[in-house]
């Protein structure tokens, strides 16, 4: 499965950078986050209650960051383990680029499942997938304290 946008926000990149790289923010933004915390230089620990339909499962799971250029990009890959409802598994490439009156973030990701959550169907587990990552990005910006705008991704 394949899920991305494009985001404005109204601050400065090195402001949406110092963001992404704030356990707190992230917790504040993530829904369902119980805890988020940073294990090392690159690593970030997590867990975090999702709701697939009418299930709930709580996933624990282990955040890398790669290919980091401080305030342009990294990649965050990511692992996932829900107990009976299997594993999930995903990968992000974040791109940020000044723009007259602030930031564009690029958000390209990629994931999928096993076990229980993949008898929920694909179309359930994508459309939960982009109403987290578009809802993310909102609730972000909120905590950021600045407004967002949702750009055409296909731009």
């Amino acid at each position: 499965m394949e899920f991305g946008g494009r985001y404005f926000f109204a601050a400065p990149r090195a402001q949406v950078w110092a963001a992404l790289n704030d356990a707190a923010m992230l917790k504040a933004a993530i829904p369902g986050c119980r805890h988020i915390d940073w294990t090392g230089p690159d690593k970030l620990a997590v867990a975090v209650e999702v709701n697939i339909g009418p299930l709930h499962p709580v996933f624990n799971g282990d955040l890398t960051l790669s290919v980091v250029t401080p305030a342009e990009q990294y990649r965050l890959d990511g692992r996932g383990r829900g107990g009976l409802m299997g594993l999930a598994h995903g990968a992000a490439d974040i791109h940020l680029a000044d723009r007259p009156g602030g930031a564009e973030l690029r958000f390209a990701a990629e994931g999928g499942a096993s076990g229980q959550i993949m008898r929920l169907g694909r179309v359930l587990v994508g459309h939960s997938a982009q109403r987290v990552i578009d809802g993310f990005f909102e609730r972000f910006a909120a905590a950021m304290g600045v407004s967002i705008d949702v750009l055409d991704p296909a731009v």
